[in-house]
């Protein structure tokens, strides 16, 4: 990790992205969001944190003159061509493939099709409309791959998740990633003009796993809504402003006194919301009187290889003798959402694999503490022993062990989410926009200088 330094309140950058000043930041710039749209709810389907990522990265670039086009596949017929969803930012529906009924594993036989109906979107403008392409997961990648190139742009990608970092991590009963989607990854590693890690492992494991070239990769942590995710309730529009825990547990129904452990997230098995369920089951068996205490509550929808067996978590609940204690909601709007996170005492995130873990960073903003595996960006995200408490494996006996210490000291919950909520407050989202336009301009110096040599 010692190639990357970071950058105090504007996220971490490779040193050697360090430009004099003077270059042209993008003016419009199209970002490629192939399998799951910006508009679409959290935490169904495909949809997770990359779409928050998107969401608020395009809104933050725009209000900083960058405007953004996002081009994503049209689920459902009859959806207009062009939505605006805030101002400087149009998502794009592409005809590509049928619109319901396509898993995520299925698309990239549609690719070519999506790519087609970018370039006609292209075509109706005039030539250098835009700027660059940003393209978020591998079969993003591969659209822009071919429009940077038609269009005589750079290229810059963010991974978001690896298939060779995935399969090397695999939940047991869980799919391993395809061949066709390693060899891919490789192919857009090699082609990108800039690639975006989340954190600094990332980075390097674009380096170690996928040849990347070090001068290539920008490290820019994702950001949070510190406007919403915000311990006192914040801006939220469904009336649930203020107050805190105590009010987040009177809007959502949960009983004051509970103790209160959180999963948010699709549910599959790289995600291991069962963990959180034997670990519960394991503290039952040991202390029988708790039962009238726990409140369990699992946010979210089955997706992926979850799909498999939608049912299978509340199966699970029931086979462990726990059912009276779990409780399952569908996916939420972010406002619920921050509710969710202020009522808990403490978010449990077990995840076989996380790029970087944006929930682990909004439920802290929200001032609770977070229980995480010690995978990939959770290190990152949550400060073990301060804000939060990281788990090595995935073990419930050890989840068990990190719920027990809440349980033994009532205040632990609210000194960790105290620090919790400071720790958030540097990763806001107008420090990753601004980040990430250096990563764009730079991009665009170097693309205008290789240009320049090649054709002198």
């Amino acid at each position: 990790m010692s190639q990357y330094v970071s950058r105090l309140g504007s996220g971490l950058v490779t040193p050697r992205l360090r430009f004099p000043g003077g270059h042209r930041k993008p003016r419009r710039i199209a970002m490629l969001s192939v399998h799951t749209s910006p508009l679409h709810q959290p935490g169904t389907g495909d949809a997770g944190g990359m779409n928050v990522y998107i969401v608020e990265l395009a809104k933050r670039l725009a209000a900083i003159n960058i405007e953004v086009e996002v081009f994503t596949r049209a689920t459902a017929g009859g959806l207009p061509p062009v939505v605006e969803l805030a101002p400087g930012v149009l998502v794009r529906h592409v005809d590509a493939g049928p619109y319901e009924g396509l898993a995520k594993e299925d698309l990239p036989g549609q690719l070519c099709a999506f790519t087609h109906g970018v370039m006609q979107a292209w075509a109706g403008h005039r030539p250098g409309h835009y700027d660059l392409v940003h393209s978020h997961y591998w079969l993003s990648g591969h659209v822009g791959w071919l429009a940077a190139e038609r269009w005589g742009v750079p290229l810059v990608h963010a991974m978001h998740t690896m298939a060779k970092v995935k399969n090397a991590a695999l939940a047991d009963g869980d799919t391993p990633e395809p061949a066709s989607r390693v060899i891919g990854e490789m192919q857009i590693v090699a082609a990108a003009d800039r690639l975006i890690a989340n954190t600094a492992e990332e980075a390097d494991e674009l380096v170690r796993h996928y040849d990347a070239d070090p001068a290539k990769v920008a490290v820019v942590h994702p950001g949070v809504n510190l406007d919403l995710f915000r311990p006192d309730g914040g801006l939220s529009r469904t009336g649930g402003s203020g107050g805190g825990r105590a009010a987040a547990r009177t809007r959502l129904g949960v009983p004051q006194d509970a103790f209160v452990p959180l999963f948010a997230g699709r549910i599959q098995p790289l995600k291991a919301p069962d963990i959180l369920l034997r670990a519960v089951a394991l503290l039952l068996e040991e202390d029988p009187s708790l039962r009238s205490r726990l409140y369990v509550p699992i946010v979210g929808g089955p997706s992926g290889s979850g799909l498999a067996k939608p049912e299978g978590l509340q199966k699970l609940a029931a086979r462990l003798g726990i059912a009276d204690v779990v409780h399952f909601q569908r996916p939420v709007g972010q406002d619920r959402l921050a509710d969710w996170f202020r009522a808990a005492s403490t978010l449990v995130m077990p995840s076989y694999s996380e790029s970087f873990g944006l929930v682990a960073i909004e439920a802290q903003a929200a001032g609770t503490p977070v229980v995480a595996a010690a995978v990939g960006g959770l290190p990152v995200a949550v400060r073990d022993g301060l804000t939060g408490i990281l788990v090595p494996g995935h073990n419930p006996a050890h989840y068990a062990d990190a719920l027990r210490r809440f349980l033994a000291d009532p205040a632990l919950t609210d000194r960790m989410g105290a620090a919790a909520a400071r720790h958030a407050e540097s990763f806001g989202w107008d420090t990753a926009a601004s980040a990430t336009a250096d990563v764009y301009t730079a991009a665009m110096h170097e693309h205008r200088r290789r240009v320049r040599s090649h054709h002198g």
